[in-house]
């Protein structure tokens, strides 16, 4: 089945990127479209420079080619303070929560708040308890980090990166380390404010129940290049066998198991050196 066109309405347009580090190639000439009002996922195996494109998306890492369109703004063309401007519009949602740890649940939804704008205090509190109440957690306003479990400290950074009521937010592996109920309660919130409050919304994962569950379009990557794009369900019918070995987690495929080596019979009757 033939992938569907990706999206024109692009709020971030990433053309013919090419990036390394040292001599590895992450990116090789992609091309990826980012429809505004959309969830679009990122996917492929751990190392394939997911977070990396995230980093070139903010301008926090240069191309060695290539452009990156934010909301008609070339990123990397952009003055320093240019750059901070459009930063603040674009939230984000580190895959370690990153909270503050010696603020309790309030200030670290309040940060942004008292960093980047001349709100009194009055209106600071309203903003944030209506930021906490969006994921469910006004009651935990008090708590210090070390308090929350792993998805309430996951949807206390999510209510931060909303808290300046961006265009767009970033979410950098949101389900990893999460269990079963978190995922669930994560896959349902992403969604939801994603619609309420008319976010475009780029998900970096590797797992692929709950992003495919969720994704408007979903683009794979393997080896600096894209090998598989389109809506989750034409992803599901992929003929490339990569995509297929990767969304279905089969041991063996394109990607095997075992390491390139010599014969194993002649490995092991060789008399050469033992390592």
């Amino acid at each position: 089945m033939a992938n569907s066109a990706p999206p024109k309405n692009s709020l971030v347009s990433v053309q013919n990127l090419s990036f390394s580090r040292g001599k590895k190639k992450i990116f090789d000439d992609i091309s990826l479209e980012f429809e505004r009002g959309k969830i679009t996922a990122i996917m492929g195996p751990s190392g394939t420079g997911k977070t990396t494109l995230l980093k070139l998306i903010g301008g926090q890492l240069f191309p060695e080619q290539g452009t990156v369109i934010v909301d008609g703004n070339n990123v990397h063309r952009l003055r320093r303070a240019e750059l901070y401007d459009l930063r603040k519009r674009m939230g984000m949602l580190f895959q370690s929560g990153a909270l503050l740890t010696d603020m309790n649940v309030f200030d670290n939804v309040a940060f942004p708040l008292r960093e980047h704008t001349h709100l009194p205090e009055s209106m600071i509190r309203t903003l944030v308890l209506m930021k906490l109440q969006a994921v469910g957690l006004r009651g935990a306003r008090q708590l210090m980090p070390n308090e929350l479990s792993g998805g309430m400290a996951r949807r206390i950074a999510l209510a931060r990166a909303i808290a300046l009521d961006p265009m767009m937010i970033m979410y950098d592996e949101p389900f990893t380390g999460q269990d079963p109920i978190s995922k669930g309660a994560l896959v349902q919130l992403i969604q939801s404010l994603n619609n309420i409050l008319g976010l475009t919304s780029i998900i970096v994962s590797h797992d692929v129940q709950e992003t495919a569950a969720i994704a408007d379009y979903i683009y794979v990557l393997s080896e600096g290049k894209i090998v598989g794009q389109g809506t989750p369900k034409e992803i599901e019918q992929s003929p490339s066998e990569w995509v297929q070995q990767f969304m279905n987690g089969a041991p063996d495929g394109p990607v095997h198991f075992h390491y390139p080596a010599k014969d194993y019979v002649d490995d092991l009757l060789s008399t050469g050196k033992r390592y």
